[in-house]
């Protein structure tokens, strides 16, 4: 992803965190458990103005009061990372719950931000479990790279992944990042389910395209839609990462076109048209565990495969509508599925 991908893209880009484990520290101390839970800009907004409440507030999932801290857990703890989008965060809960009853003591760092942040804090062991979407991170790692199968994404990876670092097994559920337009704009261009990327060439200049800022400079982003499909929009609207602010600037017409996740239930909520993309700009976006080797045991290593081997698109879809749409905590969402899939 996106997502999604990166869908793993954040509304503000953090520098990255150095190996050394100093550098950012970014207030969102003891955030409460509702925060947590907001997806996207609002979490990140709310987790802001908790810090000043510091000390006011407790968690009830082992959360880590700093998610930017550079503090190495101790004592066998893993600690479970997210990016600030609705979807990481529940993936994350069912990677956290999913170890806890096999044993495996976890804590949290939730909505911390953007891959160029989180891959930092995985180096240098901040964080031991992220959930990724294979494609997206290849893309990070290597811009040029474009792998014919999902197999060949993964050894990609793992060609240029940090030595320190690894990848469980890829789930079959994907949510690939996606240009996605709105319903006003696909009927003034009869645009279907069945149009292309490359059906905007004509009208891409009359177009404002949104995404997180980090779609800006991607390659899959503008970079790859200029290089692939020829298109130049009229301007580029940034906001989050398929989140909140990007489903309500294409709802208003504020923008006409977007980078949507394509597991996202506004999809269908509000008739978007998500284009098909035959150039496969954005590439294979299977959910996939990155793991800090050292951190995790194997039966740790088991019990995320198992995960992975349970989890497909449909199942991705109807747990995102019932955190999205139906407004349930991602963490019950999570311990449900994972015990209606035998593995809670």
């Amino acid at each position: 992803m996106e997502c999604g991908g990166e869908p793993p893209h954040s509304s503000a880009t953090p520098s990255p965190i150095p190996e050394s484990g100093t550098g950012i520290v970014t207030s969102t101390a003891n955030t409460s458990t509702s925060s947590r839970r907001l997806p996207g800009a609002a979490a990140v907004a709310l987790a802001a103005t908790a810090a000043l409440l510091a000390g006011c507030s407790s968690s009830s999932d082992s959360k880590s009061d700093n998610p930017l801290s550079g503090d190495k857990a101790g004592n066998g703890t893993v600690v479970v990372g997210s990016n600030n989008f609705a979807e990481s965060i529940l993936i994350a809960d069912i990677y956290g719950e999913a170890l806890k009853a096999k044993g495996v003591k976890v804590t949290y760092k939730p909505n911390i931000g953007s891959r160029e942040t989180t891959y930092g804090l995985l180096k240098n062991g901040s964080i031991t479990v992220l959930p990724e979407y294979n494609g997206a991170l290849l893309a990070y790692l290597d811009k040029d790279a474009a792998p014919k199968t999902a197999a060949a994404t993964t050894a990609a990876i793992e060609a240029k992944l940090d030595p320190k670092l690894t990848l469980l097994d890829p789930a079959p559920a994907q949510d690939k990042d996606s240009v996605t337009v709105n319903a006003a704009t696909a009927k003034k261009y009869s645009l279907t389910d069945k149009s292309t990327i490359a059906d905007l060439q004509p009208i891409a200049k009359d177009l404002v395209i949104g995404g997180s800022p980090e779609f800006q400079t991607r390659q899959q982003g503008l970079e790859g839609l200029e290089k692939l499909y020829k298109l130049q929009f009229k301007s580029f609207k940034a906001l989050d990462a398929g989140g909140p602010l990007t489903q309500a600037a294409l709802k208003k017409n504020t923008v006409q076109a977007a980078d949507i996740f394509t597991t996202d239930p506004t999809i269908s909520k509000e008739k978007f048209v998500v284009l098909q993309d035959p150039e496969n700009l954005f590439g294979f976006e299977n959910v996939q565990p990155l793991v800090y080797k050292s951190g995790l045991s194997q039966k740790g290593v088991d019990a995320l495969n198992a995960v992975s081997a349970k989890l497909d698109t449909a199942a991705l879809l109807d747990l995102d509508t019932q955190v999205q749409l139906e407004n349930k905590d991602p963490l019950d969402v999570a311990k449900a599925w994972l015990t209606s899939v035998g593995l809670g």
